[in-house]
């Protein structure tokens, strides 16, 4: 959905809902007859901007299945004040009815006194299967999955799996319907085919003769990353989840998995701007949140950067005898910020779209020693010509001595390029190899680190060539 719709979609729901209000104050029976034709997902971004109080009450005069659908639309936070203040019988009613997956992350996100009485309120079966579903971390395939699929013994006909495929819509259950698995007695996944596929079998067959016996599936432990690579390679709709002896524990179905990877997405880019990344969207994160998520990182790169305060001190003999190396500073620091801000930008996300692993390293580092050289020569080159160019056209008069100053800021140009440029292709992988997300190995940090290494090199190639010298 394009930021455009989105905005489309919110300013109808702003429009029906003062509507909705009055209904639900006059007449609340008729609320159900008269929001209908909406698409529950639109008629959720109705209840989200209804007063709190006023959602239970919608809810629980809309037919069961479409309330238990509009809660699956709702934000995860909302969904969590209005189940925890709605009565726990009618609250669980609701619940039920949810698809497993939603089901289990709307109890997450509630209060744990809360979600385990609805729990206890729940029929077993469906009490049981959520419990399972809980054990998984969220960002796993486990946590992604849902136990809403189609699975016939591989030894089936054709019409006992067709049959098997109405029984489970007509009971309602929506998720993962175009798509039948086949197991042995063990319960072991052995085979995968379409509905499409299932529907053009010849009558009387089995279904073990025209399955794919070749099936991709992740353990339920697998990260959700995994997940979303695999239905980008192989354009699945719905990817079976595993137990270690290949026992088909659930599906994760392709909405979930964009989902993931937005989620995924976001987290990445927040931490790329030198922030931990938010557990709520931006507009629904409190101040102190926001605070508590910035400045941590903003004081470790603070830090970071006295170093460079403390380096130019160490250095400020060099700047008294020539004050117009201040000059240069900033282009000399900014073009290895630059260059490692590139290059760590480009292998994470090499890293996180598996192009490359922790064992191609070297590769790595071999190929971006030639292009930080490449790049470093390239502005090395066009900073020492400032310089000349600068003194020919009398833009401004360096003293006779100008070559060398010209040479400095060149040769330190191409170091501090190079080094930038190894550091933001190499940190990324040494985080990885750590355990830590390399997204961590943001452009700030990144910065930062070549930051104090520029001004050393600087000032080290300053004291060199012009020693003796009067700029």
């Amino acid at each position: 959905m394009t930021p455009d719709q989105r905005e489309t979609e919110q300013t109808v729901a702003a429009l029906v809902a003062p509507d909705i209000i009055e209904l639900l104050e006059t007449d609340p029976r008729a609320v159900a007859t008269e929001t209908e034709e909406l698409h529950p997902a639109d008629l959720a971004d109705v209840a989200e901007l209804l007063p709190r109080a006023l959602i239970p009450v919608l809810l629980t005069h809309l037919p069961a299945g479409r309330a238990a659908t509009v809660l699956e639309y709702l934000d995860e936070e909302v969904r969590a004040e209005v189940l925890e203040a709605m009565d726990a019988e009618v609250a669980a009613a609701l619940l039920e009815r949810m698809t497993p997956d939603e089901r289990a992350d709307a109890l997450e996100e509630m209060d744990e006194e809360t979600a385990d009485e609805l729990l206890e309120e729940l029929p077993e079966a469906a009490r049981l299967e959520t419990e399972r579903l809980l054990e998984y971390e969220a960002d796993t395939a486990g946590g992604l999955m849902t136990t809403e699929f189609v699975s016939v013994a591989e030894s089936a006909t054709v019409e006992e799996a067709l049959a098997a495929v109405r029984g489970i819509a007509r009971a309602g259950r929506r998720e993962a319907m175009g798509t039948l698995y086949t197991v042995d007695e063990r319960g072991t996944l052995t085979g995968v085919l379409s509905l499409r596929e299932l529907l053009a079998a010849p009558e009387g067959a089995r279904v073990s003769e025209v399955i794919w016996s070749e099936v991709v599936t992740v353990e339920a432990s697998a990260d959700r990353e995994e997940v979303a690579q695999l239905t980008s390679n192989y354009d699945l709709v719905a990817v079976p989840v595993v137990d270690a002896e290949r026992r088909l524990l659930g599906v994760v179905t392709v909405d979930d998995v964009i989902d993931a990877i937005q989620e995924e997405q976001t987290e990445d880019v927040q931490k790329f701007g030198g922030l931990t990344a938010l557990e709520e969207p931006y507009l629904q994160s409190s101040v102190g949140d926001l605070l508590k998520k910035r400045l941590p990182w903003l004081l470790v790169l603070f830090v970071g950067q006295m170093f460079t305060a403390a380096a130019m001190g160490f250095f400020e003999g060099a700047l008294d005898a020539a004050v117009v190396l201040a000059l240069f500073i900033p282009l000399v620091i900014s073009s290895g910020g630059n260059s490692g801000s590139q290059a760590t930008s480009l292998i994470i996300r090499a890293l996180a779209l598996q192009e490359i692993g922790t064992r191609d390293w070297l590769r790595v580092l071999r190929r971006e020693l030639v292009l930080g050289l490449a790049l470093g020569l390239v502005l090395g080159l066009v900073g020492l010509l400032r310089v000349m160019i600068w003194e020919w056209t009398g833009l401004y008069e360096f003293g006779a001595h100008y070559e060398l100053l010209a040479l400095t800021v060149g040769a330190t140009v191409v170091g501090v390029v190079l080094f930038g440029t190894l550091t933001g292709a190499m940190l990324p992988f040494l985080l990885k190899r750590i355990g830590f997300d390399p997204a961590s190995a943001s452009a700030p940090l990144v910065a930062t680190l070549v930051d104090v290494t520029g001004v050393v090199l600087y000032f080290t190639v300053a004291l060199l060539l012009l020693r003796g010298t009067v700029l």
